[in-house]
């Protein structure tokens, strides 16, 4: 018996100009004043739910109030009709996570909330810094306070 090795061509490493779809999070926004903008974004999340499956979570906003929703599993985990039909506004951002900073815990779960004198945001990232505990530092946010990337982010 003979064994046999293939080497295949590998593809060239993804630079700046690679524009090919990579795997990581799911990440949905929608602008439709009038329309059920949760239940449309219940909807792109449920399409880009095999880019994240461990947690799903959505901000919806009518311009003066934000509302976070979000949970560990799938989508279809984290909301149901009730939760949708409550959540009404003009825009929505969502995210189905697959983590590559920070730990898979509620927390982490995406979009992140942060509100600070009347003045309130959602964030939803999709990507990854790898200096996150440099960056916290030189902040001057105390060790163990940021839980991910996108944690950092929106405390800065």
């Amino acid at each position: 018996m003979t064994d046999q090795v293939v080497e295949r061509e590998q593809p060239p490493a993804a630079g700046a100009d690679d524009d090919t779809p990579r795997e990581a999070c799911g990440v949905f926004g929608v602008y439709a004043p009038g329309q059920p903008v949760a239940h449309l974004t219940y909807l792109g999340l449920y399409a880009l739910q095999h880019r994240g499956q461990e947690s799903a979570g959505m901000a919806v906003s009518d311009g003066e109030a934000l509302t976070v929703v979000k949970d560990m599993g799938l989508v279809s985990n984290a909301f149901d009709e009730r939760t949708l039909a409550a959540l009404t506004g003009d825009l929505a951002i969502g995210q189905t996570r697959y983590s590559t900073t920070g730990s898979s815990t509620w927390r982490n779960a995406q979009p992140v909330y942060r509100g600070v004198d009347h003045v309130e945001f959602a964030l939803g990232h999709n990507g990854n810094l790898v200096n996150t505990e440099e960056l916290a530092a030189e902040a001057g946010m105390l060790p163990g306070t940021v839980a991910s990337d996108t944690d950092l982010m929106a405390e800065l």
